[in-house]
């Protein structure tokens, strides 16, 4: 029973380190100016949740119960892929996107080009 508390301790301790180093991540990403004002406040707040989830899962307790959900885990897992399809997919979007302006940017570089060797 010692070693199970020891090791979830370590784990928050894992956990809360990892929300700090992505939160100061975020903080020299905004002072890149990289992000805006309100992407750098989301990214906060998500880091912030993040760390208070890890510090006191048991927050989420109602949730897992009002899902009928066994284990925290289980929520955890199926929340996770769900998150992690909808980033693939957003970034499938703006890959996407940017492959087509690409395109079309070479494409336009091209024409003009044969243009003035025609010249």
């Amino acid at each position: 029973m010692v070693g199970t508390n020891f090791g979830v301790h370590i784990m928050q301790i894992i956990g809360i380190v990892f929300g700090l180093v992505m939160m100061y991540l975020t903080f020299l990403h905004y002072k890149r100016n990289e992000f805006k004002v309100e992407v750098f406040l989301l990214w906060v707040i998500l880091w912030l949740g993040f760390i208070v989830i890890v510090i006191s899962p048991t927050i989420l307790d109602f949730m897992v119960k009002g899902l009928r959900m066994g284990r925290r885990l289980d929520f955890f897992v199926i929340f996770g892929f769900l998150i992690l399809t909808s980033i693939v997919y957003y970034n499938y979007l703006i890959v996407n996107s940017t492959r087509r302006r690409v395109e079309k940017i070479v494409r336009n570089i091209a024409i003009d080009n044969n243009h003035k060797r025609k010249k």
